[in-house]
């Protein structure tokens, strides 16, 4: 987990509103990482967060100070960093897509009455597979994601602390995102199987920090044993609500990424004056 730091910036760099108010989003967004856990609710609430938090990078990165501050100081550090965390929102991006589309495959198979039950099961074992690889691609990104934070340094420079700070911020982030959508390590199936397959009434507090990406994946381990009508509406029912889920997450991604690569641009800009 990355370690941010809580101290404000230097005088200098704190004089000027829109450092203050990058300052702030930071702080905000560090309160929401303590108090808060890695819920589908709160992870699209953070990546909102994140969209201001850029817009106002940018904002900032046009200011005469910060051109002074990055003129000759960490150049290829930072160009390198930002266009790792353009990677890694890449990825979740592209692992998001591929989700969606098996799920809606899935859907539509479930939804057909005509359609027998070995073509459910394959359309089942289908989504099961994509999760698989998308869980190997999301475990070399948390793996690519170690080595951002192991290559994060101090500098004495203001705007170059403050761009690393924003940096090590958004990789974790990012780990909550991807771990989210990873879902439980295997050992940990059993427990979330018993609490989703307990009566609605017992369970439904605690079913509220389950996301939607592990209650498709529980159903459909359910669905292979039993193969019930009753799993088969329970299971289109979760799918209705990962749809919206990644409906919210491919919207808020794309946002963050424009505003990832405005900020990077930016970075460009004047660092190759």
């Amino acid at each position: 987990m990355v370690a941010t730091r809580s101290n404000s910036f230097p005088r200098s760099s704190r004089q000027h509103p829109l450092a203050t108010e990058v300052n702030e989003h930071l702080n905000r967004l560090r309160a929401s990482k303590e108090a808060s856990t890695s819920s589908s609710s709160s992870i699209s609430h953070k990546l909102n967060g994140f969209q201001d938090l850029y817009d106002c990078v940018v904002k900032f990165l046009q200011l005469p100070l910060s051109h002074h501050d990055l003129a000759h100081e960490c150049a290829d550090e930072l160009l390198d960093g930002s266009l790792r965390l353009l990677d890694l929102c890449s990825t979740a991006k592209d692992i998001v897509l591929q989700t969606k589309e098996s799920a809606n495959e899935l859907q539509s198979a479930l939804r057909r009455r005509k359609i027998g039950e070995s073509e459910i099961v394959s359309e089942a074992r289908k989504y099961i597979s994509s999760r698989k690889v998308a869980k190997k691609t999301i475990h070399k990104a948390l793996g690519n994601l170690k080595v951002i934070q192991r290559k994060n340094t101090v500098s004495p420079s203001e705007t170059v602390s403050m761009l690393k700070e924003i940096e090590a911020v958004t990789c974790s982030m990012f780990e909550d995102l991807l771990s989210l959508i990873s879902g439980p390590k295997p050992g940990s199936w059993l427990s979330v199987s018993k609490l989703l397959h307990q009566r609605r009434i017992a369970c439904e507090d605690a079913a509220r920090n389950v996301n939607e990406f592990e209650k498709v994946d529980v159903a459909l381990k359910s669905f292979g044993i039993t193969k019930s009508e009753i799993i088969n509406l329970e299971i289109q029912n979760q799918l209705k609500d990962l749809e919206l889920f990644i409906q919210d997450l491919e919207d808020g991604l794309e946002c963050l990424f424009r505003c990832m690569i405005k900020a990077r641009v930016s970075l460009l800009n004047i660092l190759t004056l």
